[in-house]
């Protein structure tokens, strides 16, 4: 029985070994196969109407530690080649966030730094031929995704994060710097028009608001993400007038990021949403108003489940859209019926795109509705120069959700490990090493660590079966 028990360990342990080997083999060949993406252009079948501004956020936590996933501004040609680079991370910025181009042809750009392990948030408006730094601001509020100049010496303010420990209370804002004025002229909170249960409660990023803007004089448009909601918010009443989406309904919206409002013909609000958990872009129209509360139809959708973690969408005047694709690491113009006529690469983690010639005000671009299209399309016209771009290739979290995500029992917990991994492998990963090479890594160690906790509690158990007291 011994000499049978101890042939069964040997070729167990040998089917391990060779499960090793395997996974191994398959991380070195998938990452020698691999071509990480860099700055460079996609398919292009029609030439911009000019350069294209690209904020990329940077991969790497808190900022810091890896120089190859850095924090930049990009500046794309007609035809999608690159025309120039600002690199923040040599500056001294953690990330870029959002970037507009300026009436005057500079650019306002906001990023956030760390001074003694404190999260700071710089404003600044850059000349766009030299590169330097025309005035800057310095608030003292943590990773701020969007600020907006207004009215033309006013700074418009989506100021989340901001946790007071003492009382374990969110002060999530918007509020209105004026710079002639060197001082805060309006604020607006959160928690003054939310409870406190929002979101199963406060947290130190309870909103994440992570988008502001002018729609009209006197009226707002904010992103508070975690609320996975748009709101219009009125200056002088501080009244929510407009409301899309409700928390954790995410038919509706997940996660979303940068929408921009628009109006049909006849007046009515449309708003175009970058709708980041469920991958795709879709435009809402409030198609009637019931006690002046609008009724909002989803209308035009594209690139559901092709896109990954989109995180700003523009109308053009052309009718075509403008699309941060940020895990696939590019920038794309797309038609109305999906096809791509523009596609720029940008790695690590573009936040926001802007079309320099049509500046950041969409307002009068036109919508769906009244272009005539309506209903869902799909993409078309990728180069592919991204690892599942193309048609085909399947991502780690993409292959969970197709493949186990549907089943009984184990199905919600592999949707819960893929929106896991795909939101966190990305900041971890090498720049030179395959998005799959890292699964095969981490499954090696997973099976290294039960196969090394198995022969312990063998070990164990043999040494006990095998003492005088357990043999007498």
């Amino acid at each position: 029985m011994k000499g049978s028990d101890h042939r069964r360990r040997q070729v167990a342990r040998s089917m391990v070994l060779i499960l090793i080997v395997i996974l191994s083999g398959s991380a070195t060949a998938t990452t020698l196969n691999y071509e990480p993406p860099e700055i460079e252009a996609g398919n292009v079948t029609n030439a911009a109407n000019g350069s294209t501004l690209v904020a990329v956020q940077g991969w790497h936590v808190d900022g810091e530690g890896n120089e190859k996933k850095p924090a930049r501004l990009l500046s794309f040609d007609s035809t999608g080649n690159l025309s120039w680079e600002y690199n923040g991370s040599k500056r001294g910025a953690n990330w870029f966030y959002d970037a507009d181009p300026l009436a005057n042809g500079n650019i306002l750009a906001v990023n956030t730094i760390r001074e003694d392990g404190v999260g700071k948030t710089l404003v600044y408006e850059l000349d766009s031929e030299t590169r330097e730094r025309v005035w800057q601001v310095k608030f003292n509020i943590t990773d701020t995704h969007d600020v907006d100049l207004i009215n033309g010496d006013q700074l418009l303010v989506a100021n989340m994060r901001q946790w007071d420990e003492s009382n374990e209370t969110s002060n999530d804002r918007l509020f209105i710097y004026d710079l002639s004025e060197e001082r805060i002229v309006w604020e607006w909170s959160f928690k003054a028009h939310y409870p406190a249960s929002m979101d199963g409660g406060m947290k130190p990023d309870w909103t994440h608001v992570n988008d502001v803007d002018k729609v009209a004089p006197g009226t707002y448009m904010a992103s508070p993400r975690n609320f996975d909601q748009v709101i219009v918010i009125d200056r002088e009443t501080k009244n929510i007038t407009h409301q899309l989406g409700e928390d954790d309904n995410y038919s509706i919206m997940h996660e979303q990021h940068n929408p921009a409002y628009l109006e049909t013909d006849d007046g009515r609000p449309v708003i175009l949403v970058p709708d980041s958990e469920n991958n795709r872009v879709v435009e809402y129209t409030c198609t009637e108003r019931i006690a002046g509360e609008c009724r909002w139809n989803s209308t035009w959708e594209v690139g559901t489940d092709q896109f990954n973690w989109p995180r700003d969408a523009n109308r053009l005047p052309n009718g075509n859209t403008l699309i941060t694709d940020s895990r696939h690491h590019r920038v794309i113009e797309v038609t109305p019926t999906g096809d791509i006529v523009w596609e720029g690469y940008a790695p690590w983690g573009p936040f926001s795109a802007e079309r320099v010639a049509v500046g950041n005000d969409g307002v009068r671009s036109p919508t769906m509705s009244d272009l005539g299209y309506q209903g869902q399309y799909n993409l078309s016209g990728t180069a592919g120069l991204t690892a599942s771009t193309a048609s085909g290739g399947l991502t780690f979290p993409e292959w969970v959700r197709t493949n186990i995500g549907g089943t009984p029992v184990v199905g919600s917990h592999a949707r819960t490990l893929a929106d896991t991994w795909q939101a966190g492998a990305p900041w971890v990963r090498p720049v030179w090493m395959a998005p799959w090479s890292l699964v095969y890594l981490v499954v090696t160690a997973l099976v290294v660590l039960v196969w090394a906790l198995v022969e312990v509690v063998y070990r164990r158990y043999h040494v006990v079966d095998s003492s005088p007291t357990a043999r007498n």
